[in-house]
């Protein structure tokens, strides 16, 4: 395509869909399918236990009901630019609800663990395509000016979903049973599939890349796709398994084989990408600084949102005694918070605001939230746990529309589809591997402060021998039997070292995190001004 038609193309498209149908309809109908698919991300994680018992399977396999829908998403995300061009926009849109409502069907019908993960592989295939697809859409529903309005309606959907994700998955396995958890999907992929078949067309310069690719029958890239699958299957199983396997301590050599396999299968995927002339994963948009800067930006941001969704709900329910349903209302304003700031958010892009300003306050107050929470104690009420919440999420809120005009500003239209692809994959392998290395922070740090609290728990320490007394006193009374009384005194303070170690465990994940969020303030500063401004888009073509 010539440099006059990629500067020519745009208006065209955007007014297309304007005159058939109002930008805000649009947005509405795609964001009911992208919210569904992001929602499906969180709201299994607290019912794993429940899947397993439901099941008869053991809890440690049930992991892998996250592992494998991760791990087809993964392998769907970078590619849906080529097969939106391939298939058409419209029909990989529609085709992806359509099988992500039946796959939600068949989920909640397993009546065995296989049957529930092969069904969950089909729904994040399925799934996959459904992010990239509406952020497509969006962008080229709004004219330039609005392209933070058209972020801001997106952000709702890829935000608030992981957000709300564990709240309404535990209310519905503590009232309903885990099954409904996929049922929930059914009326909604109805609805969302009949809405959009009406609202949804290609824009003109899609269907002319269409058909381009048709008349060149180029082949398919076989061999990329398996250098793919492969890629993103090593990448989740040593996500998932790896702080049980013991990382590269594991004796048996699955975690160094699998990172083996994934060292040389990216290797081969990127080194094949960039030499054929139809990748199905266009690595070439990594050369605009904008877009390089926000992936990397929101891998990191995302890794701290899934690092901090997944560490609080385990400190509010191990440590608090919280159940499911309480730990998620605990977790729950966020979301309004999430939504005030996402729109106030999407009329300051509007007036011209620079992204970039907004990132870095967005990124400093993520950092604030998480260093707020690492000063927690277990002597907190809820509300001083919503608070540092609404922070870390209005953080994010404040980053994430902003962040998607900085990436899409200086893309030429015809590789929109493959970055909005990229994009949408490192932001969910972001929180999967924000998942992991929470997970590994909490349990090593906690193995690490019950040794320090350890060095001085001894009967030696006068605060010790009082604390025992005391107890052991106590205990004595309730009992009658000294020798009892004596080992559940020293099993009382046992376990008050236990519950501080655990809870200081938490709280370094916190700080990692907060430290990580203010470390890519830095990065945002290496960036080109980025102002959605109408006539933008010709400048930087």
């Amino acid at each position: 395509m010539s440099a006059a038609a990629s500067v020519a193309a745009p208006a065209p498209a955007a007014s297309s869909v304007a005159r058939s149908f109002n930008p805000w309809i649009v947005a509405l109908a795609v964001v009911i399918p992208t919210f569904m698919e992001v929602l499906d991300t969180t709201i299994a994680n607290v019912a794993l236990r429940y899947m397993a018992g439901g099941l008869s399977a053991p809890a440690t396999d049930s992991e892998w009901v996250i592992t494998s829908y991760l791990a087809a998403n993964a392998i769907i995300l970078p590619i849906s630019g080529w097969l939106g061009v391939r298939l058409g926009r419209r029909n990989y849109f529609l085709w992806s609800i359509a099988i992500f409502t039946l796959a939600s069907l068949l989920c909640g019908m397993a009546t065995s663990l296989p049957m529930l993960i092969g069904s969950r592989i089909l729904q994040g295939l399925a799934g996959g395509g459904l992010q990239p697809s509406s952020q497509g859409i969006l962008l080229d529903a709004f004219p330039k000016e609005k392209q933070g309005t058209a972020m801001t309606i997106f952000g709702i959907a890829a935000l608030l979903a992981p957000v709300v994700g564990p709240t309404l998955g535990g209310f519905i396995t503590d009232n309903y049973g885990w099954r409904w958890i996929f049922y929930l999907n059914l009326p909604v992929g109805l609805l969302a599939l009949f809405v959009c078949r009406i609202v949804v067309i290609d824009p003109p310069y899609l269907e002319a890349e269409r058909a381009r690719m048709r008349s060149e029958h180029r082949p398919f890239d076989s061999l990329g796709l398996i250098l793919l699958g492969m890629t993103t299957i090593c990448w989740e199983i040593l996500l998932s398994k790896g702080q049980e396997w013991d990382w590269f301590g594991d004796p048996f050599f699955r975690i160094q084989t699998l990172a083996l396999l994934f060292v040389g299968c990216l290797g081969g995927l990127i080194f094949r990408q960039l030499r054929i002339k139809n990748p199905l994963i266009n690595f070439r948009t990594l050369r605009d600084r904008n877009f390089a800067s926000c992936c990397l930006i929101i891998f990191c941001a995302f890794g701290v949102l899934y690092a901090n969704t997944t560490s609080l709900p385990g400190l509010l329910q191990s440590l608090f005694g919280y159940d499911a349903t309480t730990s998620g209302l605990v977790l729950s304003p966020a979301g309004i918070g999430a939504v005030i700031v996402l729109f106030i958010v999407g009329m300051l892009l509007g007036r011209g605001v620079d992204a970039r300003y907004l990132m870095a306050a967005g990124l400093c107050t993520l950092g604030l939230g998480n260093y707020w929470m690492s000063r927690m104690n277990l002597d907190i009420t809820a509300w001083q746990v919503v608070w540092p919440r609404v922070v870390v999420i209005a953080g994010l809120s404040m980053l994430f529309a902003p962040l998607n005009v900085a990436a899409f500003q200086q893309i030429p239209q015809e590789l929109r589809g493959a970055a909005v692809g990229l994009l949408a994959l490192l932001r969910n392998e972001g929180g999967s591997v924000g998942t992991s290395v929470a997970k590994t922070i909490v349990e090593r740090r906690e193995q690490f402060h019950t040794l320090r609290l350890g060095e001085n728990l001894d009967s030696l320490n006068p605060a010790v021998h009082s604390f025992i007394e005391q107890a052991q006193s106590g205990f004595l009374q309730q009992s009658g039997d000294p020798v009892a009384a004596q080992q559940m005194a020293w099993q009382t303070l046992a376990n008050l070292r236990h519950e501080q170690a655990s809870a200081l465990a938490y709280f370094d994940s916190f700080l990692i995190s907060a430290i990580v969020a203010a470390a890519l303030v830095f990065l945002v500063f290496t960036m080109k001004r980025s102002v959605a401004e109408k006539g933008a888009h010709i400048a930087a073509e």
